[in-house]
């Protein structure tokens, strides 16, 4: 199992909204997530600032490749496009990884 972690940028006054969104995120979502092999997904904030982890059981570039495809990927980031800001990989298309520096097991 491979680890994932991205950054990204709540807009100025969005982040109640950010919040609610997620806690109402699409089924369909949740479903694609999961068969792309996601697990544990968590994401934190500070300020503007979010941070998101997640564990993928087929590893990373079959997470990214698979989440690439979906229609209701494209249309969560879509929708999320005016709360909140977040750089893609022209490579993948998806969120740039960050580099793991430690880890504790």
């Amino acid at each position: 199992m491979e680890r994932f972690a991205w950054k990204a940028t709540v807009k100025d006054g969005m982040l109640a909204e950010y919040r609610r969104r997620h806690d109402t995120i699409w089924p369909e979502l949740k479903e694609v997530l999961k068969e792309a092999g996601i697990s544990n997904y968590t994401i934190w904030n500070t300020g503007n600032e979010l941070f998101g982890y997640f564990e993928c059981e087929k590893g990373v570039a079959y997470a990214e490749e698979y989440q690439a495809k979906s229609a209701v990927v494209d249309r969560w980031n879509e929708y999320m496009k005016d709360v909140m800001v977040m750089e893609m990989d022209p490579v993948t298309g998806a969120q740039p990884r960050m580099e793991q520096v430690f880890f504790l097991p």
